[in-house]
């Protein structure tokens, strides 16, 4: 208990200078939590694609092993790093520190983490993001949020993903809406499909939203201000 709470202390540290980090930039960071197969990586890849026209956009992908994920993001043209954690369930703030290591977080506006895909250990790792992001997929059942309350309890947004299959899979929204009120009342929903393409544009509206916002603050701190002469680091 001791040696876990010192782990956590330790990385609350950390994040708080990324976060410190970030704010001085002026980039907006999303983290994106799930169970393996949500369909994160695939939805990020479209959320890229449709970004990277008019922001700075780049993204961290965390897996146990191989570099498959930041490749299929590479293929939105947007910069993106595989960190690689071996035997570890779960991102945490020292991670995200090494990946960062040659970048100018001057010239992004939008740095996107995808965690590991697990629903128990990334809800106590704070990764000094702005919006932590939970998916659940239809594919998963209506149950979800029931079975895993803490990692609701610490979303700020929640997406249900893959909404095109609802019909085959049998998935009941009523249910899914139930279980995840009866957790978290307060907490926002969009229902999305990465295929299709439905309720995307409420999702880049909610991004854009955070990243006017996070930039307004900075340009609002004497000595901050954000870089405007655009072009990449990388």
């Amino acid at each position: 208990m001791e040696l876990r709470q010192n782990v956590l202390k330790k990385n609350d540290l950390l994040a708080r200078e990324l976060r410190g980090r970030f704010r001085e930039a002026g980039v907006y960071v999303v983290s994106l939590v799930s169970s393996p197969g949500a369909g994160k990586t695939t939805l990020l890849r479209e959320t890229l694609l449709r970004l990277r026209e008019r922001h700075r956009v780049a993204a961290l992908v965390g897996d146990l092993a191989t570099e498959n994920d930041a490749r299929q993001l590479g293929e939105s043209g947007a910069p993106a790093r595989q960190i690689t954690t071996g035997t570890v369930c779960h991102l945490e703030a020292e991670m995200v520190e090494r990946a960062l290591e040659g970048w100018d977080l001057a010239q992004l506006d939008l740095l996107f983490i995808e965690n590991v895909g697990n629903l128990v250990c990334p809800a106590s790792y704070d990764l000094g993001e702005d919006l932590r992001v939970l998916l659940f997929s239809v594919t998963e059942g209506e149950d979800k949020p029931a079975k895993y309350p803490t990692i609701v309890l610490g979303a700020d947004l929640v997406l249900l993903t893959k909404v095109d299959l609802a019909d085959a899979c049998g998935f009941d929204r009523q249910r899914f809406h139930a279980a995840l009120q009866e957790v978290r009342p307060d907490v926002p929903v969009l229902e999305v499909s990465a295929r299709t393409g439905e309720g995307l544009d409420a999702w880049l509206a909610r991004l854009e939203e955070g990243v006017r916002a996070k930039q307004g603050a900075t340009v609002a701190v004497p000595g901050g201000g954000v870089d405007g002469g655009g072009g990449n680091a990388w």
